[in-house]
């Protein structure tokens, strides 16, 4: 196949999170049949609710300015799949993407045909097995391994990281992982593995007791990223500025990914590198250089717009959060639409009051839910709807003088957003 066949292949298979599977059995089959690629190297295996992908980056950005060669897996992407599989900060590129896709498809095809595993590698499971076949040819020193969904089941699960990473645990993803923090923790834990250590961020207390027994329970050794001090920080529209002290060692923090959410998980890379013995001038760097588009992503100054991809109220706690503390009395006008596996009410009973006007849209998705439906569920005394976000980017015809807007909501959306305005051509996604 080519690379468009392939990506359409893909999709074909259903979208990520409706044709989930828990299991490892799959891929786990599909990995031996191609020669283990996922015992080759080390890998960092980073879970959590929300700070996953920034967290990633910004410990794979700190590899790459300590010399060493890294991968990066994460998910979802924005404008294209190769996105998902980086080296040295790269995408890889279509061709060795096709190339990695038809070596898991045929694979896949010969254990169907016998009878040894039941179904083809889903979406997630098939990108998964590519990346580490990826990985293992490139001679990759560490890679980052961002989970996709929980962490126990989850196609990543299937390897033995030098060091697990925990982001802040949440609600999202209850169908799956429970309707308790408890229960959604108790997933998360499921990347922790004996003589691994593990780097946890800040938790809620229900979450903070089962990741802390089930490292005990597997005698993990633990940096809490509270043991390393914070002082003199400094927030600003576009990031942050502090440091974090830790047993005589002192890392000068310049975030360049802005919120305050972007703090805690500044601190938890900070406390990776570090856990992995990489020096303070690297860390510093590295976290300085990092980047992770469409999360308060600022891609135009006149006017004044930013992307951001709140999909859960943890995240939509976070931009609401960031319009108080930098857009308070200014005009606001924010571009939403949503899944219906969302939590829709919540998220914009958190949001919708901080913006002096809202469009709601839908993105190309059969699972978006409706704009007639989110201006019902709203309330808000300026909102008007537009079937899809061109429509909705044409009614900033109408923005008023000094007004900011924010593209939110879906991740999808977001995508969208991106790839038209900064005149990228996207392939759709599921």
């Amino acid at each position: 196949m080519n690379y468009p066949d392939s990506v359409q292949f893909l999709y074909a298979l259903g979208n990520e999170n409706k044709t989930a599977k828990f299991g490892l059995e799959r891929i786990s089959a599909v990995l031996e049949a191609l020669g283990a690629p996922h015992r080759a190297g080390r890998f960092v295996h980073v879970a959590g609710t929300n700070g996953k992908g920034s967290t990633c980056a910004m410990i794979e950005s700190g590899l790459r300015a300590a010399g060493v060669r890294p991968g990066l897996f994460t998910s979802p992407h924005l404008l294209e799949p190769t996105e998902r599989i980086r080296i040295q900060g790269r995408p890889i590129s279509p061709r060795d993407f096709v190339s990695a896709f038809n070596r898991v498809h045929d694979a896949a095809e010969a254990l169907l045909r016998e009878g040894r595993i039941d179904l083809h590698t889903t979406y997630f499971e098939t990108v998964t097995a590519m990346a580490f076949l990826v990985f293992a040819g490139q001679e990759i020193e560490i890679t980052v391994l961002e989970v996709g969904l929980g962490g126990r089941l989850d196609a990543t699960n299937v390897v033995h990281p030098a060091l697990a990473v925990v982001t802040p645990v949440d609600f999202d993803h209850e169908a799956w992982l429970g309707k308790s923090l408890s229960s959604i923790a108790f997933e998360k834990a499921g990347i922790l593995k004996p003589g691994a250590p593990a780097v946890f961020a800040a938790q809620r207390p229900e979450a903070a007791r089962v990741l802390e027994a089930r490292a005990l329970e597997l005698g993990v050794e633990v940096t809490y990223t509270s043991e390393w001090q914070v002082s003199g920080l400094e927030l600003h529209p576009r990031g942050s500025r502090f440091h974090a002290s830790r047993n005589g060692v002192t890392v000068a923090v310049d975030c360049p990914l802005a919120g305050e959410h972007q703090v805690q998980n500044a601190l938890t890379a900070v406390a990776a590198l570090a856990r992995l013995g990489m020096p303070a001038s690297a860390i510093e760097q590295g976290i300085a250089q990092a980047s992770w588009p469409g999360r308060l992503e600022r891609v135009s100054d006149d006017p004044e717009i930013l992307l951001d991809g709140a999909h859960n109220p943890a995240g939509a706690r976070a931009l609401a959060a960031y319009l108080d503390r930098f857009y308070a009395g200014r005009p606001v006008w924010m571009i939403y639409g949503a899944m219906r596996d969302k939590a829709v009410a919540e998220m914009i009973g958190i949001l919708f009051p901080r913006a002096s006007h809202v469009i709601a849209t839908a993105p190309g998705q059969a699972r978006a839910v409706l704009p007639e439906t989110i201006r019902e569920l709203s309330g808000h005394p300026s909102i008007e709807v537009a079937p899809c976000l061109a429509d909705a980017l044409i009614r900033l015809h109408s923005l008023p003088p000094g007004a900011a807007v924010f593209i939110t909501g879906s991740l999808f959306l977001v995508s969208e957003a991106k790839a038209a305005l900064t005149r990228k051509a996207a392939i759709p996604v599921l």
